[in-house]
């Protein structure tokens, strides 16, 4: 499992962004439950291995930071699901409804 997608919060994000052309930063900061200072860290982690696209513009006066997932990022998290759903698959279903 690549363990850029593995962590908690990057799967956060990246499932946020595969249902949507772009997310902004606050938006993100929300869904996902990261501070600002955790959502930037992820985000740039995401950014570096090519998984995320940042976009940073000005409103007005006010600075915006929007994040797209990229094509690469939708394929690295699809690679990640089948991977889960094959681990998922190798346990055993225990039908007595006791440990094993």
């Amino acid at each position: 499992m690549d363990r850029l997608v593995h962590e908690p919060a990057r799967l956060a994000i990246l499932t946020v962004l595969s249902q949507a052309e772009f997310a902004e930063f606050g938006f993100l900061e929300m869904a996902c439950r990261l501070s600002k200072g955790n959502l930037s860290s992820h985000l740039s982690k995401l950014e570096a291995g090519g998984l995320v696209s940042i976009e940073k513009r000005f409103e007005g006066k006010r600075p915006q930071t929007r994040a797209a997932i990229t094509t690469e990022g939708r394929a690295a998290l699809a690679t990640y699901r089948e991977q889960l759903r094959a681990l998922i698959d190798e346990v055993p279903v225990n039908t007595r409804g006791g440990k094993s």
